[in-house]
């Protein structure tokens, strides 16, 4: 199982959606299903957004993650249960492209200003690093397209490696 982690907008749904039709595993995006099954307990008036019900979500996938082959997708790490996922990826973008991106999405400013200081102080990846088994937590680039093929050349060859060294 593959945990893909990053700021909104470092690219984490191309790359889930890529992996998943190339590794014929399933992927996930949490936020997706969230809304789908309205999987929330609340509303954020400051961000103007749901509020996860992280153990709603968790009993959602709790089947799913049992079968195996899943990609997750989602911002934050650390409601997952560690046993999970056998390697994390956070995906770091430049806050330049991010700023971009956000932008183009229709961010509010607070919204926009709140994610790229997450990013610049690197607070998902230090989540990870708290959540899960340090080795098992890499960071990848995530600026242009040819980021993007390379990321998805190394996970798959990780994969395929997992494959042979577990079955």
């Amino acid at each position: 199982e593959v945990l893909s982690l990053g700021t909104p907008g470092v690219g984490k749904t191309t790359l889930g959606k890529e992996l998943g039709s190339r590794a014929g595993m399933t992927y996930i995006n949490v936020g997706d299903m969230a809304k789908e099954g309205e999987l929330y307990e609340g509303f954020d008036e400051e961000y103007d957004c749901p509020i996860l019900d992280e153990d709603r979500v968790i009993d959602e996938l709790e089947d799913k993650m049992s079968e195996g082959g899943v990609i997750v997708d989602y911002h934050g790490c650390d409601f997952f249960p560690e046993r999970w996922f056998h390697i994390v990826f956070v995906l770091r973008t430049e806050t330049s492209f991010l700023y971009e991106r956000l932008e183009k999405r229709g961010y509010t400013e607070k919204k926009l200003q709140d994610n790229i200081q997450c990013e610049i102080f690197q607070t998902l990846y230090e989540e990870a690093m708290l959540s899960y088994r340090k080795e098992i937590v890499h960071q990848l680039p995530s600026n242009t397209p040819e980021d993007v093929e390379r990321n998805l050349d190394q996970i798959m060859q990780w994969i395929e490696q997992w494959m042979k060294d577990n079955n």
